[in-house]
């Protein structure tokens, strides 16, 4: 006999009021893994070690990360897709792979809107661009007369996966600033980062939680943040805006992804764990301390944000020239 969505909720309400839980995976001891895209070391991999940790206890739950990095969330997003839908399998994972990387590659592998379904938002994040210390460049407008001056115009910015946000980023200020700027692809920051380190690359655009640890070590140098205002974490740095980039105020945001047709039952259950989750003090002060900007998102909220900014990236997408490859 089949049963409606509504049965299953209605189901789920009751079995949630008599205090047992609506959905479990108990009978299979199987644990529940969150896929993250990104090498470990990086910002995406330790937000999810952080969540993984907390949401145990809230699930009664053993929860695992499993990274699975490569071609910017891609080979995460195809495991996803091919996972089972009951709930063992879930996504950690940023705008870049649901809302621009189906843009930007011809065959991804996966649909958003037809192969996942949305499990909650936790939070929304700031990009970034930094220089290597062994750089003499402070500012902003240091690095524009550097490059000019030592490369004649031209030089390397590393980013964390091809045709992303740092990517157009990196067209966008080449243009702004007469410079020949080539965007230099890794396979997540955690390795971008070490080649900054190392001065093996002079600069990198990335995300706040990414290079902030080692901005306040004094080992990289954050010289600019994307977004509307300035970052709690940061305040003595300013925004492109300030320094007259416009168009990059919009903020990228951070959801939890199912395969689709995961149990309702299921969805409501982790997303109420969710929200417990990111509303704890010492969660909220780790994620802040990271750049994130803590901001829980229902699953129809979270698709609603991942509508609304797949379509800003389609106008910035189509008038960059860029051709899906």
């Amino acid at each position: 006999m089949r049963i409606s969505r509504r049965r299953v909720l209605q189901f789920s309400l009751a079995a949630t009021a008599a205090g047992h839980a609506p959905w479990s995976l108990a009978e299979g001891h199987r644990p529940i893994r969150l896929l993250v895209g990104f090498p470990p070391g990086g910002g995406t991999d330790a937000i999810a070690r952080l969540l993984a940790e907390k949401l145990k206890d809230q699930l009664g739950e053993t929860v695992i990360v499993d990274n699975r990095p490569g071609a910017g969330g891609q080979i995460a997003a195809q495991v996803l897709k091919s996972a089972a839908a009951d709930g063992s399998t879930l996504f950690v994972t940023h705008d870049h792979t649901i809302s621009i990387l189906p843009q930007v590659v011809k065959k991804p592998g996966f649909d958003p809107d037809r192969d996942f379904m949305p499990a909650g938002g936790f939070a929304n994040f700031v990009n970034c661009f930094a220089v290597s210390t062994a750089t003499p460049v402070k500012s902003f407008s240091d690095y524009v007369s550097w490059v000019k001056e030592q490369g004649h115009g031209k030089s390397a910015v590393g980013i964390p996966a091809p045709a992303s946000t740092p990517e157009f980023l990196v067209q966008l200020l080449g243009k702004r600033y007469q410079l020949d700027l080539l965007a230099a692809p890794y396979r997540g920051s955690a390795p971008m980062i070490a080649d900054m380190l190392g001065n093996q690359i002079p600069a990198g655009i990335g995300s706040v939680q990414d290079f902030l640890e080692n901005h306040k070590a004094g080992k990289l140098r954050v010289l600019a943040v994307l977004g509307g205002k300035r970052q709690a974490a940061l305040p003595d740095v300013p925004t492109f805006a300030e320094l007259g980039l416009k168009g990059f105020e919009d903020l990228p945001y951070y959801g939890v992804y199912a395969p689709k047709g995961t149990p309702a039952a299921f969805i409501e259950r982790f997303s109420h764990a969710l929200a417990k989750v990111v509303a704890m003090p010492d969660v909220h002060e780790q994620l802040t301390a990271m750049g994130i900007n803590v901001e829980y998102l229902t699953p129809v909220q979270l698709a609603k944000r991942e509508h609304a900014y797949t379509q800003a990236w389609k106008k910035i997408i189509q008038a960059s020239g860029f051709q899906p490859q």
